[in-house]
């Protein structure tokens, strides 16, 4: 798939943008602060509804705008399919085809992209936190079930937190109320983790092989899903239930203790594994840019098996953070396969035959004008 024309009204720094694309390598160029990440950035707001820079969608809207729209004519196998995507400071309305979405969960996969920007390198050394937010983006965009799942989860977890909080500040001594809810809550809660591991376990099938062509076969690459709670991806479903129960009624009095849920996929991390040792503590910057690297790749390998349709690649101003080496396998790996938006303060140094042959725009002060 990829993106034929995309469209911006009081959208950031744009008063008004109207551009087509080629399905091929995009270059956006421009000084910083001009423009070129917001442009990305509306590509993959487009697709996820969410922005990859922040969680206030206030943000996203032109100063002193009450809105902001983007538009996207995105071609498929079986043809065009024009999205829209409203955002105000009620909320968002999606429209897919003309069509008013009533979820956003069901919007969410109609345009699949694979974003990698410089603090997608913290992939591997930030916290689990960046983990568990990569892991739900990206089952997201292949399954509606997931993100209905783990929304479902996400307010059962505020509930029960709620009710731990009043439990622990006595304004409430009936813990059968905190029984359903866990009950509630585990039954997602393996739902969450089953669709997790299935992920982590594709995921890496395709990583492993790209992350030993990019270190010329001496290195190998293991990623591993590390639940909160002692349950692997073999067990059927009444063993993960009685470990689970059996682990939160061992708890439940620090629960109560700290009016908070202590386990859970809200607290599961990833861990990437190279030649058997943990990339985060004893890894190298070049062994955690590879694994980055690889996983990234591997993305758009996994959606293309799940979906049958290439995903659009945004790399943002991370060629830079790369070395010739990592680069020329980044440009040589998506050539002639993916469409691809690069956005750089300049090309210079990266002679690569996938950029010489690329479509070229200048971004200015909230305009782009396409220059090659």
């Amino acid at each position: 798939m990829y993106i034929e024309r995309l469209q911006l009204m009081d959208y950031r720094n744009y008063e008004s943008l109207e551009v087509d694309f080629e399905n091929k390598v995009n270059v956006i160029l421009g000084e910083n602060a001009q423009g070129k990440t917001n442009v990305m950035e509306s590509i993959y707001v487009l697709a996820m509804a969410k922005s990859h820079r922040t969680s206030n969608d206030k943000d996203l809207i032109r100063w002193d705008r009450d809105y902001a729209k983007i538009k996207g004519r995105i071609k498929k196998h079986h043809g065009s399919v024009p999205l829209e995507l409203v955002i105000s400071k009620k909320g968002k309305k999606a429209k897919c085809n003309h069509l008013e979405q009533k979820k956003l969960s069901q919007y969410i996969g109609n345009m699949n992209v694979v974003m990698f920007a410089p603090e997608d390198l913290h992939l591997v050394k930030g916290s689990p936190q960046v983990r568990r937010r990569f892991i739900d983006m990206e089952i997201g965009q292949v399954s509606s079930v997931y993100l209905h799942e783990m929304s479902q989860y996400q307010k059962i977890l505020q509930q029960r937190n709620h009710y731990l909080k009043l439990l622990q500040m006595k304004k409430n001594n009936d813990e059968t109320m905190l029984d359903v809810l866990t009950e509630q809550f585990i039954q997602l809660a393996i739902r969450v983790m089953q669709r997790r591991f299935e992920f982590i376990r594709l995921l890496e099938e395709w990583a492993r092989p790209i992350h030993a062509g990019i270190s010329r076969g001496l290195e190998e690459l293991k990623i591993i899903y590390k639940p909160s709670i002692h349950v692997s991806e073999e067990m059927n479903w009444s063993k993960m239930v009685n470990i689970i129960e059996g682990k939160m009624a061992d708890i439940r009095t620090k629960e109560i203790e700290r009016g908070v849920t202590l386990v859970g996929p809200h607290r599961d991390d990833v861990q990437f594994l190279v030649n058997g040792r943990d990339v985060q503590t004893f890894g190298s910057q070049g062994q955690q840019r590879t694994t980055a690297l690889s996983v990234k790749l591997a993305e758009i390998e996994l959606i293309h098996s799940e979906i049958g349709e290439y995903p659009i690649l945004l790399l943002d101003d991370v060629l830079s953070e790369l070395d010739d080496y990592r680069q020329s396998h980044l440009l040589n790996t998506i050539q002639g396969k993916v469409q691809t938006f690069v956005t750089t303060t300049s090309v210079d140094g990266i002679d690569h035959e996938t950029l010489n042959e690329a479509s070229t725009y200048r971004v200015e002060a909230g305009t782009m004008m396409r220059v090659k």
